[in-house]
């Protein structure tokens, strides 16, 4: 395996700027993955999702069935922290470590499948099956990639997403909920405020509501892998000027949610705390939505997968096997695993190199030596899974 390459190709597309905002937005990132990949001999598939922001496929399969595994990882990330002097993009090597945008959230993971990918290829390749490397787009944002892929009918017997887990096996993580509750009361002068109807202060009960009554809800029902839900209040906005009684407020709040809840849960135990809202300020109105900003059509539920399946045992022995703790974690944030695992159907590990803590931060960065490490993990779980015994849905879309 040649570590100079993928770091090489990691500083190259930590070079090449992908957040919102960036014309044509991960492409260069993806051109970089594809010129890399193709001058080792492995041919690439870009597929258009939005005008100049595609996803790239490239796959290396064997002479002999066996299961069919997806690396995957996404090329956006979020944009330079405001105000900091910092060189997001410089991709310099320092004490051991990268620096840069996306260095963690993913490309370090990217360069490790494509290392891995271009390792199985000039190693003799596969014993049987197919590796599959999925980069796709948008996942910052509302997974326009991922949906993508799982729209086009790509199938595999299971993935690996590259999310940072300092290169732990995650087996499972939360799903994710981005929604509004609105308050509507009626604007009058401040010196008469009992005339009115305050929304900012319905909106303060309401919060007061889920600090008292649902987050100690969720303690008493926690989830057997995931652990209990959770809830932020991440904004609140409301009001017009100190002397006027706010007639609108808005609060934004991020929902964490358990495989034993159901979306509907999630709504209508939000809306009981609503209509105590309204109860004691007659005349209020509320809405609770969902924000568009959070997803596009598909639900952004959890990801479990059973610890006992091939690619968790796959995963687990590529660890050992390299001298690491082989035990079974669970991630903290959402992934685009969670849409492939419930939408595709595609069991689905989340596995990859560096901190979750360091994403979206200004010291954003990642251990060259777990990036090395990753590509030797993804390829040597990739020999054992896709040679499995059972191949009876191994050669679905290949």
């Amino acid at each position: 395996m040649n570590d100079r390459e993928i770091l090489d190709l990691l500083r190259a597309m930590v070079r090449a700027p992908s957040y919102g905002g960036v014309e044509r937005q991960e492409e260069g990132t993806v051109l970089t993955l594809r010129a890399y990949l193709e001058k080792h001999g492995l041919p690439c598939e870009l597929i258009e999702v939005r005008p100049g922001r595609p996803n790239l496929m490239a796959s290396i399969a064997g002479p002999r069935p066996g299961r069919h595994l997806l690396l995957c990882g996404h090329t956006d990330t979020i944009p330079p922290n405001e105000g900091s002097a910092v060189d997001f993009f410089s991709g310099r090597i320092e004490n051991g470590r990268m620096f840069g945008r996306g260095t963690v959230d993913m490309k370090g993971a990217l360069a490790a499948m494509a290392g891995a990918l271009v390792d199985i290829r000039e190693s003799g390749g596969l014993e049987a099956g197919r590796v599959t490397l999925a980069a796709i787009i948008d996942e910052e944002l509302e997974s326009l990639g991922a949906e993508a892929l799982i729209k086009s009918g790509f199938h595999a017997d299971g993935a690996v997403v590259g999310e940072p887990s300092e290169n732990r096996v995650a087996i499972g993580h939360k799903g994710l909920e981005w929604l509004e509750a609105r308050f509507f009361g009626k604007a009058v002068h401040g010196s008469v405020r009992e005339e009115g109807i305050d929304a900012i202060a319905a909106a303060a009960y309401f919060v007061s509501l889920v600090e008292s009554e649902l987050i100690p809800g969720f303690e008493r029902r926690p989830d057997p892998l995931l652990g209990p839900s959770a809830i932020n209040i991440g904004t609140i906005h409301g009001g017009q000027q100190p002397s006027v009684v706010a007639a609108e407020c808005r609060v934004q709040v991020d929902r964490r949610w358990i495989s034993t809840e159901t979306i509907e849960g999630v709504f209508s135990g939000l809306e009981e705390l609503l209509a105590k809202v309204r109860s004691a300020r007659p005349g209020l109105r509320t809405e609770l939505v969902r924000m568009p900003e959070g997803m596009a059509t598909m639900l952004h539920g959890p990801l479990v997968i059973d610890p006992g399946h091939p690619l968790v045992r796959a995963a687990r022995r590529a660890s050992a096997e390299a001298g690491l703790d082989d035990s079974t974690t669970v991630f903290k944030a959402w992934t685009d695993g969670a849409l492939i695992s419930r939408e595709a159907g595609i069991p689905t590990l989340i596995w990859g190199p560096g901190e979750l803590k360091l994403a979206h931060s200004v010291e954003e960065s990642v251990p060259v030596a777990e990036v090395l490490l990753a590509a030797r993990l993804y390829a040597a779980a990739a020999s054992l899974f896709t040679v499995g015994s059972d191949h009876r849905n191994s050669n679905r879309n290949q």
